[in-house]
C-alpha cells in the first residue's frame, strides 16, 4: 500500500489530504487565522463557578465561555497554584520543584472549595468549539512531541501501553528518568520504541524549551499588567501540527504547494525522521495541487448527503446535535439473482468498508448508527461485524463498536475533539446568485476578455493568471490559433490560464505574478485590491 500526503496551502486556510494508493482516506481543513485548537494554553481568570455541575466557566476568548469541570483540574493542581503563586509579580522566576510537595487534589472534592470568581489559571484545550458549546478545558498541562509528551507538575514517567516488550518497557522507562528534570512528568508513545537516547534527550529539550518559553510570557504579561486572557502556548504551525497526528514514516511522499510551509515541514521531518526528509516535496506546478492529484474531484464526490460505493449501492449520512445517522440503501443491487440474503451481505459488507473510510475522511466523533440492510443469519450479522472492526484497525482515534442489534443497527462510538468535517459540495451559481437567471453564457469569454483589457490597459498588470472551470479551459486552448493565444498576441504573454476543479462552471478567479487575488466582480462596480504593487481603486465600470 502506497501513502501520500498532499497538503494545500491557501491564504485563508490549510488543506491535508492522506492517500492510499492514489484513495482519499483522511481529509482536514483548518482556518490559518483559527485560534481555538486542541493543545493551545492560556493563562485565563475563572468567570463563573457552577456548583451543581462540579464545574466551572473560564474565560479564554471565546464568544462562548470554556468549561473546565473539577475532575479536569488534576491531581496536580495545587502544585500549580503554588507555582503560580510563586511567580505572582512576574519578577521572581521560581522552579517548577520549587511548588512540588503540595498535597493532591481529592476525587470527591467540591469546585467552589478549589476556585473562586477571578482566580488566574493555566488552561489547555482538549476539546474545541462544537456547535453551540464552548471549548473543554483541562488543567493537566501537556507538551506533545513526536515520541514523548511533557506532563509539568508531574513526576510520573509511563510508557505506551502499545509497546510489548517488557525490556523495552524498562529501557525506555529507566532512560528517560536519568534525563528528565525534577518536576515533570513523560508519556512515553508508541513511536519511541527502538529510538536511541540521543533522539529522546534532544525532543525533551525541545518540549521543555517550550514550557520555559510559556513561562515567560506569563512573566511577561504580569509585569505590563496585560489583560487576561491571553494565549501564552501555541501548537506549531497549524500545516506541522495537523501533520505531527498524521505523520507515518511509511508515507512514500509529502507534496506541499508553499515554500515557507514546505520548510517548516522539511524541517520537522528531519527532526523526528532524518533518514525520511527527502519524502518531503515542493509542488511548483501551474495545476492547484489537490487538482493534480485528483483530491478534488474525491472530495467532490465523498462528501455530502448521499455517499454512493460499489454496484450501485448507497448510504445516506445525517448529522445532529445528538448523534450521527447512516442509513444503508442496495439501491439497483436489488435486482441481483443471488438472493436476498447474500444481497443483502455483500451491499452489508461493501457498506462496512465505505463507513470506515468516511468516518476518518469526516472526522465523526460521538455516537454514530448505522441501519445496515436486515440479515436473518446469525453467521452473516457476526461476518459483518468482524468486516467492521477489522476496517476500523488502522483508525488513530479511540473507538468502540458494538455487534448488530435485534433490530439491525449498529452502534459505534468515536473519540470526538473537533466538529466533523462538512465539505459543501453544491455549488452556487457565482453569475446568478442562485436567482436562477444569468446572462447569455455564449458571452462568457467576452466578459474574460474585457476583464484581462481592463488588468492590462488601465492598471498596467502584463502577468496573471485565469482560474477557471476546467471546461472552459478546454474551450479556451483549444485550436491551433485558440483564443488563449489570441488573447496572448492582444495583450502579452503574461498571461495564463489554468484550469481549477473547485470552480462552478461560469466562475473565474484572476490571481497576479505573486500569488494574490485579484478582485474583479461581476457587476456594476469593480473593487480592486492589488497588494503587489500597493493599487488600491475603486473605480466604475459600465455594464457588460
Amino acid at each position: 500500500m502506497t501513502s501520500e500526503v498532499i497538503v494545500d496551502v491557501q491564504q485563508k486556510d490549510i488543506s491535508i489530504a492522506l492517500l492510499e494508493d492514489k484513495r482519499l482516506v483522511e481529509f482536514q481543513q483548518e482556518g490559518r487565522a483559527e485560534h481555538f485548537s486542541v493543545g493551545n494554553i492560556y493563562f485565563a481568570k475563572v468567570r463563573k463557578l457552577m456548583p451543581g455541575l462540579n464545574a466551572c466557566f473560564v474565560n479564554v476568548g471565546y464568544e462562548r465561555d470554556a468549561f473546565l469541570h473539577y475532575l479536569d483540574l488534576g491531581v496536580n493542581f495545587n502544585a500549580m497554584a503554588k507555582f503560580l503563586d510563586l511567580n505572582a509579580d512576574g519578577k521572581r522566576n521560581a522552579p517548577i520543584h520549587k511548588a512540588l510537595g503540595q498535597p493532591i487534589l481529592e476525587k470527591e472534592g467540591s469546585i467552589q472549595n478549589t476556585l473562586k470568581v477571578g482566580q488566574e489559571i493555566l488552561v489547555q484545550i482538549v476539546k474545541e468549539p462544537i456547535s453551540t458549546k464552548g471549548p473543554r478545558l483541562t488543567c493537566e498541562l501537556s507538551f506533545a512531541g513526536r515520541f514523548l509528551v511533557l506532563v509539568p507538575f508531574g513526576d510520573k514517567v509511563s510508557v505506551s501501553s502499545k509497546i510489548k516488550s517488557g525490556a523495552e518497557r524498562a529501557r525506555l522507562k529507566q532512560l528517560i528518568q536519568s534525563i528528565k528534570p525534577k518536576g515533570f512528568g513523560v508519556i512515553i508513545r508508541t513511536v519511541a520504541e527502538g529510538k536511541r537516547v540521543a533522539e529522546l534527550d534532544m525532543e525533551l529539550k525541545i518540549l521543555l524549551g517550550r514550557w520555559d518559553a510559556a513561562i515567560k510570557k506569563i512573566q511577561k504579561a504580569k509585569q505590563s499588567q496585560q489583560k487576561l486572557p491571553f494565549l501564552c502556548y501555541e501548537e506549531t504551525s497549524r500545516a506541522v501540527a495537523l501533520l505531527r497526528d498524521l505523520f507515518n514514516p511509511s508515507y512514500e511522499n509529502i507534496y506541499v504547494n508553499d515554500k515557507n510551509v514546505f520548510n517548516e515541514i522539511n524541517d520537522y521531518v528531519g527532526l523526528i525522521a532524518p533518514d525520511r526528509k527527502h519524502i518531503v516535496k515542493l509542488y511548483n506546478g501551474n495545476v492547484p495541487i489537490f487538482d493534480n492529484f485528483s483530491v478534488t474531484k474525491q472530495i467532490k464526490s465523498s462528501f455530502g448527503r448521499t455517499v454512493t460505493y460499489k454496484h450501485g449501492a448507497y448510504m445516506i449520512i445525517e448529522h445532529t446535535e445528538a448523534l450521527h445517522v447512516v442509513d444503508i440503501n442496495s439501491g439497483n443491487r436489488s435486482k441481483s439473482t443471488d438472493g436476498q440474503e447474500a444481497n443483502a451481505l455483500d451491499v452489508n459488507l461493501g457498506a462496512a468498508d465505505e463507513l470506515a473510510r468516511q468516518l476518518r475522511l469526516r472526522d465523526m466523533g460521538g455516537i454514530i448508527v448505522v441501519d445496515f440492510i436486515d440479515m436473518a443469519l446469525a453467521e452473516s450479522r457476526q461476518k459483518l461485524y468482524e468486516r467492521m472492526v477489522e476496517n476500523m484497525r488502522n483508525d488513530r482515534a479511540l473507538h468502540n463498536i458494538l455487534p448488530l442489534s435485534k433490530f439491525g443497527l449498529m452502534q459505534i462510538t468515536r473519540q470526538r475533539v473537533r466538529p466533523a468535517m462538512d465539505v459543501t459540495v453544491e455549488e452556487t451559481c457565482p453569475t446568478c446568485g442562485g436567482s436562477g437567471k444569468i446572462k447569455s453564457s455564449l458571452l462568457f469569454t467576452d466578459t474574460l476578455e474585457s476583464k484581462i483589457s481592463f488588468l492590462v490597459n488601465n492598471l498596467n498588470i502584463k502577468k496573471f493568471r485565469l482560474h477557471v472551470h476546467p471546461f472552459v479551459a478546454a474551450y479556451i486552448n483549444q485550436g491551433i490559433v485558440s483564443l488563449k493565444r489570441k488573447w496572448q498576441i492582444k495583450y502579452g504573454l503574461g498571461i495564463k490560464v489554468i484550469p481549477n476543479q473547485k470552480l462552478s462552471y461560469l466562475q473565474y478567479i484572476f490571481y497576479d505574478q505573486h500569488g494574490e487575488e485579484i478582485d474583479m466582480k461581476e457587476n456594476n462596480e469593480m473593487k480592486l485590491l492589488y497588494v503587489g504593487n500597493k493599487i488600491e481603486a475603486k473605480i466604475p465600470l459600465a455594464p457588460i
